[in-house]
């Protein structure tokens, strides 16, 4: 039996277009509708057949629906939420895909007094944004973080979960403030740094002569994938879970500040002990399945 059979989709970038796509492959019977606030991407979902409808509001967007997911930047949610309150079924579930949890699981409590609300956070995604950016396969084989607050309804738990099994995620169930402590240092962190990297990379271009990009070695173009990811939700991430970043940040700091003695004290086996260790992390990382050992990451070379 299909978890739901109604499902709202509130927000229609790389995330929301995809798990629609997933949806209409995985779950052909579940009727989907869709809404964003950009009346653009709402034509361009409709020309893409992502949904079965395309509401013109958020209220009438989730009237009949028995599972609400918001696709939104975290930092807009609560407006988002407020926009639909009045409309939502008493029997819904509110769900969203966001990168902090604590923050997003307070404000939709704040606007959603009484609502069933399981948030859940996909680890998943591509630096491209927009409708036209999803596919359907984009959760296979990815783990789904889904932070229920405390009291929370088993069942509903237990539904929206099968509902991310279905698009075939991997399922891990945490507490909100320690999936924002974990995907600060996973997530959050490496893409402030990746930010930072391409930011001074920018500012040296002119001085250079256009030599930075040039010349650019893999591993910059890797920062700068992760660099281009959308500056909306990136801003919304860093400000709403604020605390857990700042903390990896100064341990960051400190481990940075180490290593950059070790070079200036020319400490050959401390850096050999620690690129060491880090090259074990890579090699775990391939071996759970979340990356492959492609050659230079399975770029084609013509």
């Amino acid at each position: 039996m299909l978890p739901f059979a109604r499902v709202t989709i509130l927000g229609l970038g790389l995330i929301g277009s995809s798990i629609a796509r997933g949806v209409l492959q995985a779950m052909p019977t579940v009727r989907l509708t869709g809404y964003d606030a950009d009346p653009a991407v709402r034509a361009t979902a409709d020309r893409l057949e992502l949904c079965h409808d395309i509401a013109d509001t958020a209220g009438s967007a989730v009237i009949d629906a028995d599972l609400v997911i918001l696709c939104v930047p975290v930092g807009a949610m609560a407006a988002v939420a407020a926009e639909f309150a009045a409309d939502l079924p008493a029997e819904a579930i509110v769900s969203d895909v966001g990168s902090s949890k604590t923050e997003v699981a307070r404000v939709l409590a704040e606007a959603l007094p009484g609502a069933t609300v399981i948030p859940a956070h996909p680890v998943a995604g591509t630096e491209r944004s927009g409708p036209e950016a999803g596919f359907a396969t984009l959760f296979n084989h990815r783990w789904c973080i889904v932070t229920p607050p405390e009291g929370a309804d088993p069942a509903a738990v237990e539904r929206v979960a099968e509902f991310w099994r279905r698009l075939g995620a991997q399922i891990e169930f945490m507490a909100p403030d320690h999936h924002d402590r974990v995907l600060a240092i996973t997530s959050h962190l490496p893409h402030l740094i990746a930010y930072t990297i391409v930011g001074t990379a920018s500012d040296l271009e002119e001085v250079t002569q256009s030599e930075v990009i040039k010349y650019s070695a893999g591993g910059f173009r890797d920062f700068t994938r992760i660099a281009a990811s959308d500056p909306t939700m990136w801003r919304d991430v860093f400000l709403t879970n604020r605390e857990a970043v700042l903390d990896m940040l100064q341990r960051f700091s400190e481990d940075l500040s180490a290593l950059q003695r070790a070079i200036r004290w020319g400490k050959g086996d401390e850096l050999f002990d620690l690129f060491t260790r880090t090259r074990a992390v890579r090699r775990s990382i391939v071996e759970q399945g979340q990356d492959d050992d492609a050659a230079d990451f399975g770029r084609t070379h013509d």
